[in-house]
């Protein structure tokens, strides 16, 4: 394994995953709403989500490509529509004394529905393109590209990891108020990065 292109496969990893949006204000919220177990999932559905549009635009798969590029404006629709619903869930939901007991139909819900949510960016998969092409990767480096897609993935799961572990430890200095203004705020600040997409789609449409 190339210890040089997996550690530029972490640096990439964590420049993806590092920028504050819909998703990392959503892991936030669960680690100070329902603890650090519930935010580190949340956020390696993130990470799978982009080691598979790593996968994809590694290793050429052209087909899948096209159908998500080409169906763009549909998938940002359904990824805006799905950040409005989360917006509007998290900021009606009501806030707990102490973190819900996990359970794995709940932690398996936290990852799905950010791994959703995440796909729902086909932006993404562009961007790999470009990384891959800047590295001169093509299908004939199926190891290297290997390797660069579990760096990306370790990468941005130690992002996640550290974020959640620093978050939590407000936790325990939040009181029932405290937890319920941020579910509020939380859930209007995904709820407008939702407006803000259905609202770039209709602009393409009209």
């Amino acid at each position: 394994m190339n210890a040089i292109l997996l550690a530029k496969g972490l640096i990439i990893g964590i420049s993806i995953a590092a920028p504050v949006g819909p998703i990392g204000i959503l892991c936030i919220r669960r680690t100070l709403a329902q603890g650090r177990l519930y935010g580190l999932v949340s956020g390696l559905g993130a990470a799978s989500a982009d080691a598979l549009y790593g996968l994809i635009a590694g290793f050429g798969l052209n087909m899948v490509t096209a159908f998500l590029t080409g169906n763009r404006l549909w998938i940002q629709l359904i990824g805006g529509l799905f950040l409005c619903y989360m917006g509007i869930r998290t900021a009606l939901s009501k806030a707990a004394d102490a973190p819900p007991q996990s359970n794995g139909k709940h932690l398996l819900g936290a990852y799905a529905s950010v791994f959703v949510l995440t796909l729902a960016n086909p932006v993404t998969i562009l961007a790999f393109m470009g990384i891959f092409a800047a590295m001169g990767l093509t299908q004939h480096h199926a190891g290297s590209a290997l390797t660069l897609i579990l760096g990306v993935f370790a990468g941005s799961a130690m992002w996640w990891m550290l974020l959640c572990m620093g978050v939590g430890l407000f936790r325990n200095k939040l009181n029932t108020k405290g937890l319920q203004i941020i579910n509020i705020a939380s859930g209007a600040i995904i709820g407008v990065f939702g407006i803000v997409t259905l609202s770039g789609v209709l602009d393409r449409w009209l």
